[in-house]
């Protein structure tokens, strides 16, 4: 077992967390009135059984389950959530448990952050992206309209569990969309790191998991430097600004097939270590190694040259912006980063063709 201490919490990582969250318990006895338990129809099926089998906290504690997905993390679901814990008559000593992925755990600590001014709560991620991702941070909340987490909180839990036996419950296409978050880590702060990212076989979770530490070493590392994403923060949003704009657009108007966030993280990689090569002095081989591997891993997704101006007005949103100007974490090396760096809606438009180009 690995503990990682975060800023006021810390997160816990084992093949058998029950032996973990049984001891959180222990120590916190009577400090709870009730428990309950925010899940999916997924880690309904598949996470939930073995763990209440092994923790008997969880025997007593009220399901709240929600359908999967994106599309699902928006503030109607919040206030269905909300309205439950007020007919259980959850107090401000109830416990709020997320088990599930990304959206579970930001939209979960949201809920538990806000209801009655706040209970608490703690996380058990159980995808690849929330455990090396969501698991740290406190950053919690919700998207409005499809743009991503407009309304949140910075909040931390009282813990979280992270368990890489419960990623045997994916499908693999899964597993690859969080392997992104790893490949990011490994981009903007650990070159020794990227070397052991691209050895890594996805048939073989052992030795994935395995990597798990190092990638909530490099995230935890970031955050305590800077808890509010004032400054170094920022690092962790390479390949988010244009990736996370590809990704509204295809939830938006594939909803049959959106792309998971990894992919839609993985296009804006690329695109984003394009805008480093010409602005941020990335070298060319830098970037062509980027972009070889990362298409190695993820499949090609074709983007519509008309679509480059509904990219650039999502982009408009992010969080990073200031008085109107996109604002980059861009690569001057592999392991190194640098924030809030401009980039014309031209050379943005040519770094969307560069993708292109690559996936002919």
């Amino acid at each position: 077992m690995a503990e990682i201490k975060a800023s006021s919490y810390s997160v816990f990582v084992s093949k058998d967390i029950s032996k973990e969250i049984n001891t959180f318990f222990k120590v916190n006895k009577n400090m709870f009135s009730k428990v309950f338990i925010l899940v999916d129809e997924n880690t309904l099926k598949h996470c939930y059984p073995q763990l209440v089998a092994n923790i008997p906290a969880f025997v007593d504690a009220e399901i709240i389950e929600i359908e999967s997905g994106e599309e699902n993390k928006n503030i109607e679901v919040c206030v269905q959530i909300w309205s439950t814990l007020s007919e259980y008559s959850a107090d401000r000593k109830s416990l709020f448990v997320n088990i599930g992925g990304g959206v579970i755990s930001d939209m979960g600590g949201f809920i538990a952050s806000t209801f009655k001014r706040g209970i608490s709560f703690f996380n058990i991620p159980t995808t690849l992206l929330s455990q090396v991702d969501a698991s740290v941070g406190g950053k919690l909340g919700v998207d409005l309209n499809h743009l991503k987490n407009e309304i949140g909180v910075f909040n931390n839990p009282l813990a979280v569990f992270v368990d890489p036996s419960l990623l045997s419950t994916l499908e693999k296409r899964q597993v690859i969309s969080g392997f992104a978050e790893m490949v990011k880590h490994a981009l903007i702060a650990d070159a020794a790191y990227w070397k052991k990212i691209k050895q890594v076989d996805f048939n073989d979770l052992a030795k994935l998991t395995i990597l798990i530490d190092t990638s909530i070493n490099i995230k935890n590392k970031v955050v305590l430097a800077d808890p509010f994403e004032k400054n170094v923060r920022k690092i962790l949003n390479f390949g988010h600004t244009i990736g996370h704009a590809i990704e509204t657009h295809f939830l938006d108007n594939d909803k049959q097939a959106p792309l998971l966030h990894g992919e839609a993280i993985a296009i804006g990689m690329i695109c984003e270590a394009y805008l480093s090569n010409k602005v941020s002095g990335l070298s060319s081989k830098d970037l062509k190694e980027i972009t070889d591997f990362i298409l190695s891993v993820y499949k090609p997704v074709k983007i519509k040259e008309s679509n480059y101006n509904t990219f650039l007005e999502l982009m408009q949103h992010d969080k990073k912006n200031e008085k109107g100007k996109i604002n980059f974490s861009l690569l001057s090396a592999i392991g190194k980063c640098e924030i809030n760096v401009g980039a014309t809606a031209q050379q943005i438009k040519e770094s969307l063709n560069y993708y292109s180009q690559q996936i002919k």
